[in-house]
């Protein structure tokens, strides 16, 4: 049910938000607006505000919305409101009501980062779990448990390091634009660390994906290697453990936290794909025992792991992270313009097949994490919502034929130009787009379906 509650919330305001403003700007411009609806479909409610010519409803099917404006290309207008229809206004005015519905989904993103920066949201310290073996971290001489105080990416100044999540992002901002990072790292949050140079150029990045951190070898902030929910039927439950046991020793090798504990446990796989035993030293309490424990190997796209049907690792340290009024606002929009970058950087390594069209997500992924944010809290949720609202102001300024950034494209060709595409263009146009369009949807919904599937 929260997972149902927390799509339609996310769904209905993202579109409203677009669509109110297309309707602001539109009445701005002196034009008539007939209709704002948030759905398409039979009406559940109506309502008309005293004195306004606009109709608002709301639609049985809420996966979309639409402005009706006068317009002479849709039906006959009384020539004593002609200058009211919208195709008789100035290039200057129709770009701008085209182009405010995707730049209000923008500004609504720069409001929810700046409520989530000005409320506080706890996250995990930037305290680093033990790296990838052979990865950019392991060769840096990062072992793990190094507090990471401050970065900087290529001439950079040095900048503090807030939290895990904000170091994340900035490794991924600096990886893909192929430019190397510094990190300075001590034993304890107050120390002032001695640098680490992450040459990130040198993995040549197409995609910000889980890859890519596997790679640069950091992958989850520091916690400790404690048995958490041991699930029934599992080798952890098989071998005694219990939630709350601290792995020591695996095999008699130290373990230092809960990634180091979790490559072991995945490793624990013979050659022809069987598990192998294990020897787990355990403090229990104010005890010692040592446990063996069978992993089951699992095989994944064709390569072998294996798992002991437990949740490993503690809860990290946590840290709350909030900013002032004007650096609040500030990271907003910088946070705003760097998603919608990547976004569209995004976008256009899958057009050139740089990157995977599996990247592409639909309605079913969407209502899933939606869910899934709104069940961390109210700042996990605000920040899915000003991510999803990017994603749709930028996918609306495409310039694809039927999205508000195609009529933008036609608009600049009538500015260059000096005369509008013709019906004749439009239509094909317009065709094109819709069946573009379509496809998109099938390969995001296709995508939907198989990670339900494999989930």
């Amino acid at each position: 049910m929260t997972t149902v509650i927390a799509f339609i919330v996310a769904l209905g305001l993202l579109i409203a938000v677009h669509e109110y403003g297309h309707y602001r700007v539109a009445v701005a411009c002196g034009v008539k607006v007939l209709r704002f609806s948030i759905g398409f479909g039979k009406p559940l409610l109506r309502w008309r505000r005293q004195g306004s010519p606009t109709e608002f409803v709301i639609g049985a099917l809420p996966l979309g919305g639409y402005v009706r404006m006068l317009d002479e290309r849709e039906a006959p207008v009384d020539p004593a409101e002609r200058h009211l229809a919208f195709n008789t206004q100035p290039l200057r005015k129709r770009a701008a009501i085209v182009a405010a519905g995707p730049l209000a989904n923008l500004l609504l993103a720069v409001v929810l980062y700046a409520a989530v920066n000005w409320s506080g949201v706890q996250e995990p310290k930037a305290v680093l779990s033990s790296p990838v073996v052979g990865s950019l971290a392991e060769r840096a001489g990062l072992r793990g448990g190094e507090w990471v105080t401050q970065m900087a990416a290529a001439d950079g100044a040095p900048e503090a390091v807030r939290s895990f999540e904000h170091l994340r992002w900035q490794l991924t901002q600096a990886a893909l634009s192929g430019e190397d990072v510094t990190l300075w790292v001590g034993r304890s949050e107050a120390e002032a660390g001695h640098p680490r140079v992450l040459p990130l150029s040198t993995l040549a990045v197409r995609d910000a994906d889980a890859q890519l951190f596997q790679r640069i070898g950091i992958l989850l902030p520091w916690s400790a290697p404690v048995m958490g929910e041991v699930m029934a039927g599992g080798a952890a439950e098989a071998a005694g453990l219990r939630p709350g046991d601290e792995v020591v020793a695996v095999n008699g090798r130290p373990v230092a936290d809960a990634q180091q504990l979790r490559t072991l446990i995945r490793s624990a796989v013979g050659p022809a794909g069987q598990g192998v035993e294990q020897t787990w030293d355990v403090r229990r309490g104010g005890g010692a025992l040592q446990v063996k424990v069978q992993p089951v190997p699992v095989e994944q796209s064709g390569v072998w792991t294996a798992r002991v049907g437990a949740y490993i690792g503690a809860e990290p340290a946590m840290t709350l992270v909030r900013l002032g009024l004007v650096e609040g606002l500030g990271q907003a929009v910088n946070r705003t313009w760097e998603v919608s970058w990547l976004t569209l950087k995004m976008m256009g390594r899958m057009l050139i097949g740089e990157a995977s069209i599996k990247n592409l997500s639909g309605p079913l992924t969407i209502a899933d994490y939606a869910g899934k944010s709104a069940s961390l809290g109210l700042s996990s949720y605000l920040v899915f919502l000003a991510l999803i609202s990017i994603s749709l102001g930028v996918l609306n300024l495409l310039p694809l034929p039927v999205l508000d950034g195609g009529h933008l494209m036609y608009y600049l060709w009538e500015g260059v130009t000096g005369r509008s595409v013709s019906d004749v263009w439009m239509e094909r146009l317009q065709r094109g787009g819709v069946a573009i369009l379509l496809a998109l949807m099938g390969v995001a919904l296709f995508n939907d379906m198989t990670r339900l599937v494999a989930g």
